[in-house]
């Protein structure tokens, strides 16, 4: 019970620190000015909240299942990943967590893609929120890949629960638009503080993660690629 509990725990915390990086927070920003169009009307700020967190989660475990199942229908591999899942674990923990820590970075430029995508799903009503939500999980940049790539994946495939990781993820990357259009919704005034806050928290959440990712990924090659 505790196994699968604290894999669950993992995927939804690597979500909410992907959410927060600095790369998708400036997407999560943008699906904030989306949903809080709406300000005069509480349900529909929530609904669009929830509809963004909803869409995030879609794509995510639609994405998840396609990696997982295309891994293990390829002859050989799906053998080959329960023999050695520990051996790849260590070098892939390790490279993602200098893409966390950013000593290992990527930048494949963006072009305005938020907004345009805003403009897009200002057509749809309410439901672009969905939309909107969805665009932007695919809008990996180096932190998020490596939290999705180098560690849900693995983490998914290791635990077998190829749908459920990945939607966890995809809830944690949406719950800091979720709760801000709560705020919004209730009306406080505190929306600014928050961003600051989050900054600041976000900062010292991804330098310890990386630093454990770092950490495990060597103790996991030390243990079963040099066995010592």
């Amino acid at each position: 019970m505790e196994a699968p509990f604290v894999a669950a725990a993992t995927a939804l915390w690597l979500g909410i620190l992907t959410s927060i990086s600095p790369c998708p927070l400036a997407s999560n920003i943008v699906a904030i000015a989306y949903i809080g169009k709406g300000l005069a009307d509480t349900r529909r700020v929530i609904m669009a909240g929830l509809l963004y967190t909803a869409g995030r989660m879609f794509t995510y475990a639609v994405l998840g299942v396609l990696l997982a199942t295309s891994l293990a229908s390829i002859v050989g591999v799906s053998d080959a990943l329960l023999r050695h899942m520990n051996q790849l674990l260590g070098p892939v923990l390790i490279i993602a967590g200098m893409f966390v820590l950013e000593l290992l970075k990527w930048n494949p430029g963006t072009g305005g893609i938020g907004e345009r995508v805003q403009r897009g799903a200002d057509r749809w009503g309410l439901w672009g929120a969905a939309a909107l939500g969805s665009v932007f999980a695919l809008s990996f940049c180096p932190v998020s890949a490596a939290l999705f790539f180098g560690s849900l994946i693995p983490l998914a495939v290791a635990s077998g629960a190829w749908v459920v990781m990945p939607s966890l993820y995809g809830i944690g990357t949406g719950l800091p638009v979720l709760g801000f259009a709560f705020l919004a919704a209730f009306g406080t005034g505190a929306i600014s503080s928050v961003f600051d806050r989050v900054a600041r928290v976000e900062l010292w959440a991804r330098r310890v993660t990386g630093v454990v990712f770092i950490a495990v990924g060597v103790y996991y090659s030390l243990t079963y690629i040099f066995e010592v």
